[in-house]
């Protein structure tokens, strides 16, 4: 199971968020997501789970724990809305 994680500590890294979910079961994945530009943390991530019933509990019990000075907020990820893709612009587009 795919777990949003919000509200994190902007310093919190990759293998932080993995610590604190292991206490709960397997982790097959931890990401912290970034700014292209900056390379700083945007204040959440997620984390893949190897166990639904595992990847339940750590949200239950996570939910609104404090976690380096900020209350997290863990719940199932949605799934990514797809998008159109992009096409290149031509040489006639102009604006």
């Amino acid at each position: 199971m795919n777990i949003y994680v919000g509200n994190l500590n902007y310093r919190v890294r990759e293998e932080d968020l993995t610590g604190l979910l292991q206490q709960y079961g397997a982790v097959s994945s931890a990401r912290v997501i970034t700014d292209r530009e900056t390379g700083r943390s945007r204040g959440f991530g997620f984390v893949e789970m190897e166990d639904d019933n595992d990847a339940r509990r750590a949200i239950e019990e996570l939910y609104d724990h404090e976690f380096q000075g900020r209350k997290l907020i863990v719940k199932e990820a949605m799934d990514r809305p797809e998008r159109a893709p992009r096409r290149a612009p031509r040489n006639d587009d102009r604006y």
